[in-house]
Order: C-alpha cells, then sequence, then structure tokens
C-alpha cells in the first residue's frame, strides 16, 4: 500500500489519464486490492476494483460453502451487509470533488436472493467488488482524496460489512435457504407445482416498488382442503397451500387478488429474503409466465400446435414473422418455452389475446373452423398436461369453459384464497358447453431449432457494443433487443448477464453449430456452474462485480427476440 500511496502522491494534480498508473495489485497486510480497471474521466462509468480477503482471516467457515444454495446465500448476504455500511457512512461525495467523485458501490441485492458476482467466497479467499468515483476536481487528479477514499475508506467499508457482520444474522440467512430448499424438493417429491405458506405477505407496496404492502395486506391463508405442512430444518414444519401439478385455474371477481397470487408464483422461481413477505411462497423452477407481445420477432418457430391453415399457404411450423399479433406471439412464447424444458405455464387472461384463450360457441358458429387458423388455448392445455407433462396455472375470470379442464380451481375472495374445484365441476357438469373441441386429440409437435452463429452481430461501426440499459433493453450491435415483456427477469443485473451470455453464445456457437438453442444454453450454464459467473468477464481475471444470474428462460427469450435471428428446425438443418 506504501506503492500505491507514492503512485497517488506522485500524480496528485496531474490531469486525470495519470490515474491509470495505479492498476495492478496492491497488499494491505494480508488483504489484496486489485485496481482492474481505471475510468477514463470523472464522468465515465466509476472505475472497478475488487478487495480479497483470506477465508482464515473472514472466518469462512466449510458451512457456507455446501451445499451451493449455502453459498450463494453467504455470498449474498456479505453483498448485503457492504451495501448497508456503504450507506452507513455515507461514502458517496465524501472525497468532494467533481463527476463521480468519491463515489463507492456495490451491486446491492434486491428482494430475490441471485448467484451473483458482487462478493464471492471460496475456500481461499473472500472477495468484494465494488465501483468507485476517484476524486478530481475537474479533470485533475486529487491525490490525496484518493488515498483517503482506497486506503481508508472502503477497507474501512469492507472491516464493517464483513468481518464485523454480524454472525448470528448470518446464520438466519443460511438457515432460511436449507428451509427454501426443503421445499423446494418436498415440491419434487410429492409432485406440487407450487407452495404459498401461511401468513405470506403477497401484495407489493407499490407498482414501482418490489417490497412488501407495509399497512393494509391480507395474511395469506391456505384453504383446508389445500393444505400441507412441509417440515423443513432449523424450525417448525411451515403450512400452507401446496399447488398439484395439472391444470390450475385462479378465480374470482375483479381486485380480489388473482393475479397478485400468480405475479406471487411468477416470483417464486426465485429465493426472497427474510422480511419479504414471499420467502416461503415457492415455485418450481421451470416455471415461466406467458403473455401476448403484440409486434415482437418471432423466427422459425413451429407454432402449429395453436395456429395452422393461414391464408395464403404461409406455413406454420417454421413460422417468421417481424410483427407478431397478439395471438402468434403467445403462441410463439409457448413453444418457445416448451422448447427450453418449461414444465410449468403461468398465464393471466389480464396480458393474454382473446382470441387466444378461447373461441366460444356462438363464434364457432359464426366463423367455421376452416376460416379460423387459431385453435385456441383451452383445447389445448389439458392435452399439454397429459401428453407432455406440462403443467398451467391460469388466471381467468370470464370463460367458464376452463371449467371442464381444470383439476384444480382456487377462488380468490377479498384476497382469501377458497377452493371451490367441486362447484367448478358441477356447474361444468350442469350447464355443460356448447362449443366444439379443436385441434384434434394430440397437443401437437414441439420442436427444436439450430441457430445460426451468423445470427450475432455485435458490431456498431467499427466498435463491437453488446451491452444492458437498465431491466430490460439490450444494445446488441445496431439492434436493441426489448425484454420489457419478459416478466421474470428481476434484476438489471440478470440483464446485463445476459447481455455478456450472448456474446458467449456466439462464440460457442461458432465452435458447434450444429447443437440445438437449447443445447447450447445448456452447455454455457454447464461452464458457468464449473467457472462461475466471472467466466462472463470482458477482461478474464479482472472482475465482473454487477452480474446477477438469469434463468436459462430469460437467456432464451433475448435470442429469440433479436431482430437478427437466423434459424433452422433442427431436424432439417441435420439432414441438408
Amino acid at each position: 500500500m506504501e506503492r500505491l500511496k507514492q503512485t497517488l502522491r506522485r500524480i496528485d494534480g496531474k490531469g486525470y489519464k495519470a490515474y491509470k498508473d495505479m492498476e495492478g495489485t496492491y497488499r494491505l497486510g494480508e488483504w489484496a486490492l486489485h485496481i482492474d480497471h481505471v475510468q477514463g474521466d470523472p464522468f465515465a462509468a466509476p472505475s472497478r476494483i475488487r478487495l480479497e480477503v483470506p477465508a482464515a482471516v473472514a472466518g469462512v467457515a466449510a458451512d457456507w460453502l455446501d451445499p451451493a444454495w449455502r453459498r450463494v446465500a453467504a455470498e449474498d448476504f456479505f453483498a448485503r451487509c457492504v451495501a448497508q455500511a456503504i450507506r452507513g457512512r455515507s461514502a458517496r461525495g465524501a472525497a468532494g470533488g467533481h463527476g463521480n467523485s468519491g463515489l463507492v458501490a456495490i451491486d446491492a441485492p434486491g428482494q430475490e436472493v441471485l448467484p451473483r458476482t458482487a462478493v464471492v467466497i471460496d475456500e481461499g479467499r473472500l472477495s468484494v467488488r465494488l465501483t468507485v468515483g476517484l476524486p478530481a476536481a475537474g479533470r485533475t487528479i486529487l491525490g490525496r482524496a484518493a488515498e483517503t477514499l482506497l486506503c481508508e475508506t472502503v477497507p474501512g467499508i469492507v472491516t464493517e460489512g464483513v468481518l464485523r457482520a454480524d454472525r448470528e444474522k448470518l446464520k438466519r440467512h443460511l438457515e432460511l435457504a436449507d428451509q427454501q430448499a426443503a421445499i423446494r424438493a418436498y415440491l419434487r417429491e410429492r409432485g406440487y407445482i407450487a407452495f404459498v405458506a401461511d401468513g405470506a405477505i403477497l401484495p407489493r407496496e407499490s407498482g414501482a416498488s418490489d417490497r412488501p404492502m407495509k399497512q393494509g395486506a391480507i395474511p395469506f391463508r391456505s384453504p383446508d382442503s389445500l393444505a400441507v405442512e412441509i417440515p423443513v430444518p432449523h424450525r417448525a414444519p411451515i403450512r400452507g397451500m401446496a399447488i398439484p401439478k395439472g391444470v390450475t385455474l385462479i378465480v374470482g371477481g375483479g381486485y380480489h387478488g388473482k393475479s397478485t397470487l400468480l405475479k406471487a408464483l411468477e416470483r417464486g422461481v426465485y429465493n426472497h429474503v427474510a422480511g419479504d413477505g414471499r420467502e416461503y411462497v415457492i415455485t418450481e423452477e421451470t416455471a415461466v409466465k406467458i403473455r401476448a407481445e403484440d409486434g415482437r420477432r418471432v423466427t422459425c418457430v413451429d407454432i402449429s400446435p395453436f395456429i395452422a391453415n393461414l391464408p395464403f399457404g404461409k406455413r406454420t411450423d417454421r413460422f417468421t414473422t417481424d410483427d407478431a399479433s397478439g395471438s402468434t406471439s403467445q403462441a410463439a412464447s409457448i413453444m418457445e418455452a416448451l422448447e427450453m424444458g418449461a414444465g410449468t405455464l403461468l398465464i393471466d387472461e389480464d396480458t393474454s389475446a382473446t382470441n387466444f384463450m378461447i373461441r366460444d360457441a356462438r363464434m364457432q358458429r359464426l366463423v367455421a373452423k376452416d376460416k379460423e387458423p387459431i385453435t385456441p388455448f383451452v383445447d389445448k392445455v389439458r392435452q399439454l398436461y397429459e401428453q407432455h407433462g406440462v403443467s398451467t396455472v391460469l388466471v381467468v375470470g370470464g370463460s367458464g369453459d376452463y371449467f371442464q379442464t381444470a383439476d384444480t380451481v382456487i377462488m380468490m375472495d377479498e384476497y382469501v384464497p377458497r377452493d371451490v374445484t367441486e362447484e367448478a365441476k358441477q356447474i361444468a357438469r350442469a350447464y355443460g358447453s356448447d362449443r366444439a373441441a379443436e385441434g384434434g386429440e394430440a397437443f401437437g409437435p414441439i420442436t427444436p431449432r439450430i441457430v445460426r452463429p451468423d445470427s450475432f452481430n455485435f458490431m456498431r461501426g467499427r466498435r463491437e457494443k453488446v451491452d444492458a440499459k437498465g431491466l430490460s433493453t439490450i444494445l446488441c450491435g445496431t439492434e436493441t433487443i426489448d425484454l420489457s415483456q419478459v416478466e421474470q427477469l428481476v434484476d438489471p443485473s440478470q440483464t446485463r448477464a445476459v447481455a455478456r451470455m450472448l456474446r458467449e453464445l456466439a462464440r460457442q456457437m461458432e465452435e458447434n453449430g450444429a447443437r440445438t438453442l437449447k443445447e447450447q444454453i445448456d452447455l454455457l450454464y454447464e461452464k458457468m456452474a464449473s467457472h462461475g459467473l466471472d467466466l462472463l468477464s470482458l477482461e478474464r481475471g479482472k472482475h465482473p462485480g454487477d452480474l446477477a444470474l438469469p434463468r436459462k428462460f430469460e437467456l432464451a427469450a433475448a435470442v429469440n427476440r433479436m431482430r437478427t435471428l437466423k434459424a433452422e428446425t433442427a431436424g432439417l438443418l441435420r439432414m441438408r
């Protein structure tokens, strides 16, 4: 650190680019400070540094690291503690100066517990990845202020956020992860797709906040007929509502909590922190939210199970369009999810295309089937489960025709769930349905595709460009990928990771382009399981401290929304 101090004193008062002289590694006692990237301007993206603390000094215990969910939880815990230490010290602006001078930041977790790169723990070290704004007056280096920032403030933050972190809180954080893992295992073993614990708080603070509603929220209470008690470690069994595999309807009047329950199930593919209200809302990990998405790009998707016999003979077994309608986009999204191995579909009629969901008897009589290319979802949802084992949870408020397809019907009544399965079945038997089933006896093919390597073009002028902007936008060369309707992306750090993963996929496809999209994505995730998210670093050996792991489905969604995407059905390309 003396060498770093001497460098900072030497460049004090010089132009900002002289800060580049600092890049490298410095020792602070048993710690190591890595200055991986120095910003070129006080108003540019902040510099990136790592502080590495030996595992023995940090007190890393073996039971933090195994099983895998404990390692994720431990890294998440320390990232939260460091973020709290930064807030407590009011580090931003403490050193004075212009632009980002004095900024200290970490990629702080939100309500979900995700594998991320902000803190990485292994048997040898605990690494904290930070961004810092190197102090400057205009573009003149403030060397003494930088010395205070790097040699005192940052080590102090890590000391407070790691060495002095409350180990009892860490213990509870890890135990919660154990409990969430136990619930997931119970669901898999017993044939359930989701669980909502009694006492869960499902409503959020506002449309702009993912925090729990503080006042007026009604705690969840399972109907007795759907209740189970799940044994979990470290505490008494947890009672709540278990949703079995099959077709589940969520019904009820408007504003009674149907969509709120579905939204909680949608986010239940991730673990949540204590106090979130949804920490014991658990959904099987391959559940995918499906919605209509007018105007999206669709490339070579076999949507024939839902749409066939288009005018002018346009094929739907390799369907491509630059401007999908609501019905074709929803059909494509379902088939893309099935291609990636989705085990459950989550659908809300409010965000669905009406003509995709239902065609009633009167419309069937007016518009003959040979004039209607769409087979509605109501005629496929049962086949999807019985022939492919894919469950569906569906919010409906306007069509009782779905009663005949359902295994379970839950009514939300003033935010309280009731099991009305038998009532719904009695109504279906008593009133029947005049509509005729459409689409035949079989669901139809789920056709894998092979993506061509030349789909990816990262060049913008003479420079390569692939980057994320916020939660829902990726800039890829001259193209913008819109992910605003991909509802299970929950953290901008996931979107940043998706952008980096597109680059890795392109490299991978150049090497082995004959594999299907699912095989390519599976292979990439196998590599990341071995090497961690650091595999996605733009510069090998230097930290990407602002990434969080997305699911395979969200990565596939980004690929499928590329307007440069070129694909073939797997059988066709392999025959060639």
